[in-house]
């Protein structure tokens, strides 16, 4: 009788999450496909690129693992250029504290699986009546994950059968990173960080150059946004 009360709940917020997330799967099925053609034009084939979005779930940082890997794979690179590309997460994670509090074993994918874009719409979405939040922020989660090995898995069978030039496709995550700050930027709550975040990396850019400029300037971001918290949004 229990499950049977669940189900409806759980139908109810697939149905509410899977319109919201229409966007994304538009987004990681050509993104996805674009890194899976990536990895095969690299040697790569569907097992290793199933396993890379299914492991690591981390779109940027797979696209820059590529050349990582067809160089020969260096751990102590690899931490680094890791903590520098994904050292925005850590925003990500101090913003979603609040929202996350309380949901239980589903607090551990929702942690896993916040990407740039499922954190675009947890953090503004808000679940229709009815819905519990726990499990539409979960089904917004699952799906954009869903969608990422998918389209990832499309890519690599594509590369298997195709002859693809894959010049340029490493840079379709910056286009979507710009895409994602713009509708960022049309809330205005939203504008004094992106204000800071601007700021702080121009800055970087140009004391250290575009070479030391990513850890610095996350570093100053964070503690711009941590220490300045009541007066930006109060």
């Amino acid at each position: 009788m229990e499950r049977a009360e669940e189900a409806p709940r759980e139908t109810s917020a697939l149905r509410a999450a899977f319109p919201a997330t229409i966007p994304v799967l538009t987004g990681y099925l050509c993104l996805g496909a674009a890194y899976g053609l990536l990895m095969s034009a690299n040697g790569f084939g569907l097992v290793w690129t199933a396993l890379a979005s299914l492991l690591c779930f981390a779109g940027s940082m797979q696209y820059a693992a590529v050349g990582l890997l067809a160089a020969g794979f260096d751990p102590v690179q690899a931490l680094l250029l890791s903590l520098m590309v994904n050292a925005r997460h850590l925003f990500y994670g101090v913003s979603m504290l609040e929202k996350y509090r309380g949901l239980g074993w589903r607090r551990i994918p929702l942690i896993f699986g916040l990407t740039d874009e499922t954190f675009s719409l947890v953090s503004t979405l808000e679940p229709p009546e009815g819905t519990r939040p726990g499990e539409f922020y979960l089904w917004i989660t699952a799906l954009d994950y869903s969608y990422w090995v998918g389209g990832s898995v499309l890519g690599a069978l594509l590369g298997g059968l195709l002859t693809v030039d894959t010049t340029g496709l490493d840079f379709v995550l910056t286009a979507l990173f710009v895409v994602l700050f713009m509708e960022q930027w049309k809330k205005p709550e939203n504008r004094p960080a992106g204000v800071v975040g601007l700021a702080c990396t121009a800055l970087s850019l140009v004391i250290f150059g575009p070479e030391n400029m990513v850890v610095i300037s996350m570093a100053w971001i964070l503690a711009v946004l941590l220490g300045g918290r009541k007066r930006l949004w109060h």
